[in-house]
């Protein structure tokens, strides 16, 4: 026999299996997605070869439900990068005297970070060191210990809307109300914040008082004067630590916090900071005519509509053409193909923010909204990925380690289902992708 038809044979003999496993995937799942009704699409592929391993309808819009986030998260890490921070800034107009007495009055200005309130809620909660407590505590050791005036609450960098379209831009019990200036996620003791803004410069009141720096006036609302100096700050968990706070528990709080701050990046005034920024200094009763930054003007309002369209150009810089209208997908109007999602989630991989991504979705069987699902099955550590469930919607999409070495990227937007049926179809395609694929 010639030697170059026992090198064709050779060939065709390590790639027949490699063939019969690509087969029975394609027959597993295709049976799968038939019981899902006729609603749903699946897109499956090899991220290394970009070799298709798996489409069903897969070029159909379908409603997203919270794989929404993964829009949003790609553009915050994509606009604002992962090792950034979002301040929360407190303000001043007047001056420092010898005694520690403050003639003006203090505004506390909301950059819309998600994590910020009291330290209890914070720091517990999230991580997080930006709370009004550390804010009084760095006035009280630069000397201050009276303030004439008042503090203010300055929400002015998102408009007024509390909610997005799903709840008529009015507080979302799914999400709670939207400001800039929010606080402990937007709960109060009575439940959630009818005035954030005001709930905050209350809170740094108690907290300036607890630290013996008297206010004399009672806390209100006011957007900070042009002027007005830059005192303290403080900052938010990074981006790449918000995302993982916002995907493993799908958090719509955090997401609609995230995506309306996307429409003032790198505007003047943004309150976003990179590691290398350092942080304002404030007079101190030694220096009390220390000059003293002043604060550049708030950008805003940012609202809801643009921060989705600057999440909607982003994507398309992926090959990603979805429809989004809000950051968390509690709209039925937040829609994309499963290839669509499939070719963002790929792509992504190429970038250098990519793990900032992949380490804050949720792991199947192990931790989020993935900690009950496929605990026994051979997907459980091998894949992470972010789910999604409305009324009538289940959505799944991410990455898979498979058996064989290779990663594959997926995505199963399911319409028109029961939920939990829904999900037992997904947990068995995602078993079959690790042991088939590849």
């Amino acid at each position: 026999m010639p030697r170059a038809l026992l090198a064709i044979l050779a060939v065709l003999a390590l790639l027949a299996p490699a063939a019969q496993a690509q087969t029975t995937l394609q027959k597993t799942l295709s049976r799968q997605m038939r019981s899902a009704g006729a609603y749903s699409g699946a897109y499956v592929m090899d991220s290394e070869s970009n070799a298709r391993l798996f489409s069903w309808r897969s070029n159909t819009r379908r409603i997203l439900a919270s794989n929404t986030k993964l829009f949003t998260s790609a553009a915050a890490l994509g606009r604002l990068g992962p090792d950034s921070t979002i301040a929360t800034s407190l303000l001043g107009v007047g001056s420092l005297d010898a005694n520690g007495t403050w003639k003006g009055d203090l505004y506390l200005r909301g950059g819309g970070d998600p994590t910020f309130g009291s330290a209890a809620f914070s720091t517990r909660g999230y991580g997080s060191t930006a709370n009004v407590e550390a804010l009084a505590s760095r006035l009280a050791e630069a000397g201050f210990t009276r303030v004439t005036g008042r503090v203010y609450g300055d929400e002015s960098l998102f408009d007024s809307l509390r909610g997005g379209p799903d709840s008529g831009y009015r507080t979302s019990p799914w999400v709670g109300p939207l400001s800039a200036l929010d606080f402990n996620h937007g709960y109060g003791t009575r439940g959630f914040l009818s005035n954030p803004a005001l709930y905050a410069a209350q809170k740094l009141d108690a907290a300036l008082e607890a630290e013996n720096v008297s206010v004399r006036r009672k806390p209100s609302t006011a957007v900070a004067p042009a002027g007005a100096a830059d005192l303290v700050e403080v900052r938010s968990p990074t981006i790449a630590q918000l995302l993982r706070l916002q995907n493993k528990p799908s958090d719509n709080f955090f997401a609609e916090m995230l995506v309306k701050g996307l429409s003032v990046d790198g505007r003047p005034g943004d309150p976003l900071r990179s590691p290398a920024d350092p942080e304002p200094v404030p007079p101190t009763t030694a220096n009390p005519a220390a000059p003293t930054t002043p604060a550049a003007a708030q950008p805003g309002p940012a609202t809801t509509k643009a921060g989705t369209r600057v999440a909607v150009k982003f994507a398309r810089t992926l090959g990603a053409r979805p429809v989004l209208v809000d950051g968390s997908g509690l709209d039925h109007a937040d829609r994309a193909s499963p290839r669509s999602v499939a070719t963002l989630l790929d792509r992504i991989r190429d970038r250098p923010y990519f793990s900032a991504l992949y380490d804050s979705l949720p792991i199947a069987g192990r931790d989020g909204t993935l900690d009950n699902r496929m605990r026994h099955s051979a997907a459980r550590g091998r894949c992470h990925a972010k789910t999604g469930s409305l009324i009538g919607v289940s959505a799944l999409s991410g990455y898979c380690n498979t058996r064989s070495g290779r990663i594959a990227v997926f995505s199963i937007l399911m319409n028109g289902v029961n939920v939990n049926a829904a999900r037992r179809i997904q947990d068995r395609m995602l078993s079959a992708i690790v042991r088939q694929a590849g």
